[in-house]
């Protein structure tokens, strides 16, 4: 068995985020990624997302798009490529290689001694371009030969795990589907574990709020106290088949993924407990997939409920976090969190019964009982 585990880091947040000082230990998708033990390109990758500053745009599968960080940050421009990035790491071919050496490229190995030829320049001085060489060896092609080395039994995996908050979450749902489209992978067994999936507004098409018969589980966190207006979460519609278990938590769209600020924006360790609890479950599903990670959290039950006990206490802080927002203004459905199932909108809350397992979904009380989290624990 062969297994792939995609990492979608949420917009305006990267790979390396796992440093960020905003997040006191971390912010998790990074954070995994980085834990993960397999071989990065065979057994996992991270993927930036939009806004976060076009890091990984040479080492793309896929030619990138080129946007703006503004235009990627507003709309999520670039994730649609991020997403075919990543199915061609699961095929284990690239469709596009940046042969070009880039300025910041040329310098460092001019600066170390490589004997490469000078750049050269073109046009007139006023438009003048340069010309900075050609790589011989370009970072797809190492990429595709880790692949080829490291993932045993054949090119293609047999399990894709998914793992995303905010419009990284998002982008799982629209991998999940992509990969249900292609002849070569719709067989592919799926599993996904998104937090607080944002897709902003106007995001909400098919392939984004629904989910096929590929997606053998979904387990999903939300954020209760988010009032930012244009982060109105999704849950999306799944098959009858998956297996779908979708909790609320306390705090804010970053809470969730180890910001631990009063206010869900800025640094600090003042509530950390959410996401201490949302890591510790990505962690135990991820194991349970197959991902061997290291500097796992390990909680134990008496751990959890006396989390869940410093929740209940510090309900009042949460409830205070509704006041701020990422977008200035702010909105509600009735009181509550607005947020979209499938492509229906509707209060927190009403999220329940159905397929969902617990039955009482986001409208479920957030305190300790023997059965919390028994479908993934």
């Amino acid at each position: 068995m062969s297994i792939l585990t995609v990492y979608f880091c949420g917009t305006g947040s990267h790979r390396f985020d796992d440093k960020n000082p905003n997040f006191w230990n971390g912010e998790l998708v990074s954070t995994l990624a980085s834990n993960d033990q397999g071989k990065e390109y065979a057994h996992w990758i991270a993927v930036d997302g939009p806004g976060s500053g076009n890091l990984q745009a040479d080492e793309l599968f896929v030619e990138p798009g080129g946007y703006y960080n503004w235009n990627q940050t507003l709309f999520g421009k670039g994730w649609e490529e991020n997403v075919q990035h990543a199915l061609q790491i699961i095929k284990g071919e690239s469709n596009w290689q940046r042969t070009e050496l880039s300025e910041e490229e040329y310098q460092r190995l001019k600066a170390a001694g490589v004997p490469i030829p000078n750049s050269t320049a073109t046009a007139s001085w006023f438009w003048r371009t340069y010309n900075y060489g050609n790589r011989k060896i370009t970072p797809q092609m190492l990429q595709e030969q880790i692949i080829k080395q490291f993932r045993k039994d054949g090119i293609i995996p047999t399990q894709v795990n998914l793992v995303g908050w905010s419009r990284g979450g998002v982008s799982c749902h629209m991998l999940a589907n992509a990969l249900l489209g292609d002849s070569e992978l719709k067989k592919l067994a799926v599993n996904i574990f998104a937090i607080d999936p944002v897709p902003g507004i106007g995001n909400f098409d098919h392939h984004r709020v629904q989910l096929g018969e590929n997606v053998k589980q979904y387990v999903g966190f939300f954020s209760r106290d988010e009032r930012s207006k244009g982060f109105s979460c999704v849950i999306p519609k799944t098959h009858a088949s998956t297996r779908c278990h979708v909790y609320p938590m306390p705090g804010r769209h970053a809470t969730l993924v180890g910001n631990a600020a009063a206010d869900g924006a800025a640094g600090g360790k003042v509530l950390a407990e959410p996401g201490l609890i949302v890591r510790h479950f990505a962690e135990v599903c991820l194991t349970r997939w197959g991902v061997k990670l290291q500097k796992m959290l390990n909680l134990g039950e008496r751990d959890l409920q006396a989390y869940h006990q410093v929740l209940a206490r510090d309900d009042s802080k949460y409830q205070a976090m509704r006041t701020h927002s990422y977008t200035v203004l702010t909105e509600s459905e009735k009181g509550e969190r607005a947020v979209s199932l499938g492509s229906q909108g509707a209060g927190f809350s009403a999220v329940k019964g159905g397929t969902l397992m617990p039955p009482a979904g986001l409208a479920a009380p957030i305190t300790w009982q023997a059965s919390s989290y028994q479908e993934i624990r």
